[in-house]
């Protein structure tokens, strides 16, 4: 079989059958890609040996530790995928990987700096369209609730539950969970949204009646963090490690934080109380009992 007929079957599985978002399986077909375009042989002509070959082709081109698990995730779905739909040898079977996972801590916003940016954001309000305090709205909402910028984009009208109060989300995996807003104001806002006279289904709109595309929020995001000083990048992602970050600093059970994440393990959500940690550090390093008393 020809690789790239297998990669629109399994792409086409991934949408089907394993209800994928939009966003996973375009990053499949991008993972999947650049595995076409080394190896440049059959499926059938594909073995252990080969994804050895390619794994030291990415170390080669100084892939990230990251990108290279993704892709070597992305690739044992493909196999396993293949293999039981036509019945070829998997070149995983018998082949266990072991790469070192670089510990990273989640870039997340202070606490003054969230302030900043829902201040800059909030000023801009009154002035904007509809469609632009749309944007204001869910980024308020990825502050307060951690959802992810995919998650946010998919909201329907009839996901918005409890006045406002709580919010049908569609996570990764095919993983329902419900996420609970606790701004009155932004509850509101939700129900406005929500109650609006427009064709469209989706929750978030864009300016042309479709549903809002996560490349908006993050353009969006660019512009406040300009016009907030921020001095590095601001990513939607980051807003859900600052709504993680700042709920554990408050107090709020990591139990709690791992459901409203939609984390299947909590190991997942451990990370953020290293970063609590580090805040935790950083403020003592600032009081200094010690030099205070002289």
């Amino acid at each position: 079989m020809h690789l790239p007929i297998a990669v629109d079957s399994f792409i086409q599985f991934c949408v089907v059958e394993r209800r994928l978002s939009p966003h996973t399986c375009a990053a499949y077909r991008f993972d999947l890609a650049d595995f076409g375009k080394w190896a440049k042989v059959d499926l059938a002509e594909i073995t252990t040996a080969s994804l050895k070959e390619y794994m030291e082709d990415m170390a080669s081109r100084k892939l990230s530790t990251s990108t290279v698990r993704r892709r070597l995730a992305c690739l044992k779905a493909f196999f396993r995928y293949t293999s039981e739909a036509s019945g070829l040898a998997n070149p995983f079977d018998g082949w266990r990987i072991r790469i070192a996972r670089r510990k990273q801590l989640p870039r997340s916003l202070s606490r003054g700096e969230a302030s900043a940016l829902l201040s800059t954001s909030g000023l801009a309000l009154p002035r904007l369209s509809r469609s632009h305090q749309a944007i204001e709205i869910a980024i308020r909402l990825m502050v307060s609730t951690g959802l992810r910028v995919g998650e946010l984009c998919a909201l329907q009208r009839d996901d918005v539950l409890s006045q406002g109060a709580a919010l049908r989300v569609r996570g990764k995996g095919s993983r329902d969970r419900i996420a609970y807003v606790s701004d009155p104001k932004l509850a509101l806002d939700l129900v406005a949204l929500s109650t609006r006279s427009v064709a469209n289904a989706a929750l978030f709109l864009n300016r042309a009646g479709r549903p809002l595309r996560p490349h908006s929020v993050r353009s969006r995001l660019r512009t406040l963090a300009e016009q907030a000083g921020f001095r590095r990048k601001l990513t939607p992602h980051m807003l859900r490690h600052t709504a993680a970050t700042l709920l554990i600093e408050t107090g709020v059970d990591i139990r709690f934080v791992q459901r409203l994440l939609g984390h299947s393990s909590i190991s997942t959500t451990e990370i953020y109380t290293h970063v609590s940690d580090e805040a935790l550090r950083t403020t003592l390093a600032r009081a200094n009992v010690l030099s205070s008393l002289g």
